[in-house]
């Protein structure tokens, strides 16, 4: 499977951008999605996550209430909602997807995942 991740740019504070995760070679309804982000000089960190079939998702505390994930798997396609951006959101994002995890397991620590895109790099300006 292959990820393609897009969207990302130079936005000003308090401005949106949405992210998107193309995946091919499989259909992106066996896997469990994800998004990290990586901050130069910084771990990377898990952002936010969609279980296969959308009934659940999980956020980070510092991106609950601005950001979105979603998905529809008839494009192959998740999605990133970001709003309200800070510079802090500042990184390289980072779409990530495996098809054992469970959304009733772990699922927020990037090791757990087999497969990952590109990076998409995300700017905040103050």
């Amino acid at each position: 499977v292959q990820l393609q991740a897009s969207g990302g740019g130079l936005v000003q504070a308090g401005g949106s951008l949405r992210l998107s995760c193309t995946v091919s070679g499989r259909a992106s309804s066996l896997y469990l999605m994800g998004w990290f982000r990586q901050a130069p000089g910084k771990e990377r960190t898990f952002v936010a996550a969609i279980s296969r079939s959308s009934a659940n998702t999980e956020y980070a505390d510092s991106v609950k209430g601005r950001f979105t994930i979603s998905r529809d798997n008839a494009k192959n396609t998740v999605y990133l909602q970001m709003d309200s951006l800070k510079p802090e959101d500042t990184a390289v994002y980072y779409c990530a997807a495996d098809p054992l995890l469970s959304s009733t397991g772990t699922y927020t620590r990037a090791e757990l995942y087999n497969n990952w895109g590109q990076g998409t790099q995300v700017t905040v300006s103050s």
